[in-house]
């Protein structure tokens, strides 16, 4: 089991970035107070939460992208957690929260500001292994918080 912190949780009312706030409800139908534009691509029970990582926001900080949490529409922004165990069938316990990573995302041009020159592939999974965002589907329902501890299991 590997431990972190939620960072930043992250909701729109469609489109990015997605603006930090204290607390939400997650639930199978997705955050609370979160809505997506396009439910092709997003949202429903199987892409109900998007998660990045904040230590990997800061990587490509370094690298002279400007982005921040929220800026490519994660939901969660996680720190301290190894993003290299974080793929497909493990499960997050955040709070009562329980959610388990179901996909790796496909980056968009809507997300290319907050890259430099707009190389939204940074994030890719088929360019950029271990750098995606990803996807994640709700097991137990409850309120989360910035701050609340996470527990990265099935790794």
């Amino acid at each position: 089991m590997t431990a972190g912190i939620l960072h930043s949780l992250n909701v729109s009312d469609g489109g990015v970035p997605k603006l930090p706030r204290a607390s939400a409800w997650i639930g199978t139908g997705g955050v609370e107070g979160d809505r997506q534009r396009d439910l092709r691509f997003h949202g429903g029970p199987d892409r109900a939460v998007s998660l990045y990582s904040w230590d990997l926001i800061q990587a490509l900080r370094a690298e002279g992208h400007p982005i921040v949490p929220g800026a490519i529409a994660e939901n969660l922004t996680l720190a301290g957690i190894d993003w290299t165990a974080m793929r497909p069938g493990a499960r997050l316990a955040i709070g009562e929260v329980l959610i388990e990573l179901t996909r790796y995302t496909s980056p968009c041009a809507k997300i290319a500001g907050a890259f430099r020159d707009g190389g939204f592939v940074r994030v890719s999974q088929k360019v950029h292994p271990g750098w995606s965002r990803l996807y994640a589907r709700a097991l137990a329902e409850g309120r989360i918080s910035a701050g609340d501890a996470v527990s990265l299991e099935g790794v």
